[in-house]
């Protein structure tokens, strides 16, 4: 009796198995170079409750990044300012602007201001603000140039492969710690020849590179 099906037909099996394997090869692709830091985090810019301008209360007022994130270089978190801290310039000084509604209603209220938050770790990374500042490296490594920005948005990755370019070589990222809240600050030539290094020497800087260092 003749065969039915041709015998190619014995090769569908195979190449369905096939078709399926790219395909799901395809996802497990798109998942992994997609849904990084560098794509769901980056470019995030909320709507802040109050519009706070960095590049104005920073870029040309000089605000101290420590005014207002008072616990940066204390605290594993940096904190959001307090009313407190809004009230004590605009009690004064543009008190009657309708942007100000917000602050003076939770002034009044003594309900805190529900900023939304920009940057933020996963559960299962730790990571300790004070020990980085405290050691030269500069919010605008993190945060890119606030002092530029009239809305804050998410500048950098802050991917695993980011901390980890940092961790491995950071003489290369490292800064006077007198400089570290001069987001203007540009190395010299003698600071990347030998500053850097002499610096990381003495003060010990040595950043850890395993798995234990920032999931805890």
């Amino acid at each position: 009796m003749s065969n039915i099906f041709p015998k190619v037909a014995n090769k569908v099996p195979g190449w369905i198995m096939l078709g399926i394997s790219l395909k799901v090869l395809a996802i497990v692709a798109a998942i992994y170079y997609y849904m990084t830091p560098s794509y769901t985090r980056a470019g995030y810019q909320p709507v802040q409750p109050v519009p706070f301008d960095h590049s104005l209360h920073v870029g040309q007022v000089g605000l101290d990044c420590r005014y207002c994130h008072s616990f940066v270089d204390r605290s594993e978190h940096s904190n959001v300012p307090s009313t407190n801290t809004c009230m004590n310039c605009h009690e004064v000084i543009q008190k009657d602007s309708p942007k100000l509604a917000p602050v003076w209603e939770s002034h009044r209220s003594g309900e805190p201001i529900e900023w939304v938050k920009i940057h933020k770790t996963p559960d299962y990374v730790y990571f300790n603000h004070s020990v980085h500042v405290n050691r030269g490296i500069s919010c605008v490594h993190c945060h890119g140039n606030v002092d530029e920005m009239e809305v804050v948005w998410h500048d950098k990755s802050l991917s695993m492969a980011f901390c980890l370019e940092c961790h491995r070589n950071p003489e290369q990222f490292i800064r006077p710690v007198e400089d570290v809240y001069d987001l203007k600050w540009e190395p010299t030539q003698e600071w990347l020849e030998t500053g850097a290094a002499e610096f990381v020497h003495n003060y010990k800087v040595l950043p850890p590179e395993s798995c234990s260092g920032c999931h805890r």
